[in-house]
This record gives structure tokens, sequence and C-alpha cells, in this order.
């Protein structure tokens, strides 16, 4: 019975390692996606290019906070005690309401960029 929690307690290390680095991934293509975006915009005016970029930027943002919060779930599996289900369900709770009002703001934004970019031609 022993061998199997630890082994089990690899998986889940092993598993919650990669949804980790799934994250940092995403924040990485992200960045380098807006970074890319950065320099092919050719428009002066900095607030639609500001908009697009947080929307480039921010849906990466929240796929990353969706791999770390699976990690955090993976890893309370393992070891389900007060302490860690108090810290998961603060750091979900957190990450929650981070991811909420990210997605809303996403949401937002492509309205935001048309009606920006309507004012341009309207000038």
């Amino acid at each position: 019975m022993e061998s199997t929690e630890i082994f089990l307690e690899v998986i889940v290390r092993a598993i919650s390692l990669a949804l980790e680095f799934s994250a940092v991934l995403c924040i990485l293509v992200g960045f380098v996606s807006a970074f890319t975006l950065l320099f092919k915009s050719k428009q002066i005016k900095f607030s639609p290019l500001h908009n697009r970029l947080r929307l480039k930027f921010g849906g990466w943002l929240v796929l990353a906070l969706e791999f770390q919060l699976a990690s955090d779930i993976i890893k309370t599996t393992v070891s389900p005690t007060y302490e860690n289900l108090i810290q998961l369900g603060a750091i979900a709770l957190i990450r929650t309401f981070l991811n909420y009002f990210l997605t809303k703001e996403l949401n937002e934004l492509p309205e935001l960029i048309k009606k920006n970019q309507g004012n341009e031609k309207s000038e």
C-alpha cells in the first residue's frame, strides 16, 4: 500500500510540474505575441494599440491562471490537510476572482477597439 501512495505522489508531482510549466509557457507565449504585435503595428495612437496588446496578452494570462489553479488542486489531492485545503480555497478564490475580472475585461476590449477604430476613421 505504501508503494502505491509513493507512486501516486510521484505522478501527482509530475502532473503538477507539467501544469506549472504550461502556465509559464502560456505567459511566455503571450509576452512574445504581444511584443511581436507591438513591433508589427504601424499605428501612431497609443490607446487602440494598448488595448490590442492587453487583449492578446490577457488571453494568455487567463489560460495560465487556469493551469496554475489545476496544479494547486492536483497537489492538494495528495495531502488534503485542513491547512492545505484552506490554502487551496484562498488561492482558488483569488485566482478565480482575477480570472473573472480579466475575462470580463477581455470580453469588453474588442468592442472598445472597434469603437476607437471608428473614431480614427471619422477624424
